[in-house]
């Protein structure tokens, strides 16, 4: 029977990418500034209805008891955003920090990928219970390097489109190019990795004898 990958194991794929949750956190409000701004054309007003919702959100997530990680840090990126654009009196500059972080994404997993310590690998190595053991599988380190470049394409793809836009000030286009560009292509991507991952079967640590 040929391997398939387990059911579980692909909540922890995507969990350990971010999550649906996690997206939400630090998308929404850059969807709010947009529309803020439109409204308003404020852009004092506008960043600080993004700031309060991420806020909100990270409330909303110590309440119910969850993990606070990805809203606390969805709060200090949107607050970050809100100060840079808020400093510079530029309402495209709220996207511009979205922008370097994906050209250091894209960077990094290109060198990870050619030095052959993927970042794939060396993040869902410890989810999904292999740790570094799948260097010594070389199946499972090819499949970790293949799903990299799609994460490559994905921040290569971003910059492609959305720094044009950033640097004509066309902030509508921006920020709708951010919104198509964000939750749906990670989810496509993130699927995309998980169908590649799961065809090899996870390489499990060798126990050492007592």
């Amino acid at each position: 029977m040929s391997y398939e990958g387990h059911h579980e194991d692909r909540a922890k794929v995507l969990g350990a990418l971010g999550g649906t949750r996690g997206l939400l956190d630090s998308g929404l409000p850059s969807i709010v500034f947009l529309i803020a701004f439109n409204i308003s054309h404020n852009l004092n007003k506008s960043a600080t209805v993004a700031i309060a919702l991420s806020v909100l959100f990270a409330v909303a997530r110590l309440v119910k008891r969850e993990t606070l990680q990805h809203a606390i840090s969805g709060v200090i990126g949107v607050a970050f955003c809100a100060l840079l654009a808020r400093h510079t009196g530029k309402a495209a500059d709220f996207y511009l920090p979205g922008l370097i972080i994906n050209l250091i994404y894209g960077t990094v997993y290109s060198i990870a990928n050619i030095a052959g310590w993927p970042v794939l690998g060396l993040l869902l190595g410890p989810v999904l219970g292999e740790n570094v053991a799948w260097r010594q599988n070389i199946a499972r380190k090819r499949a970790y390097i293949r799903a990299g470049w799609l994460w490559v394409a994905l921040f290569v793809s971003r910059l492609l489109v959305q720094y044009p836009l950033y640097k004509t000030n066309h902030i509508n286009w921006l920020g709708t190019a951010r919104l198509v560009m964000g939750t749906p292509f990670f989810l496509l991507v993130g699927w995309g990795t998980w169908l590649i991952l799961r065809k090899v079967p996870t390489a499990k640590p060798e126990l050492k004898p007592e």
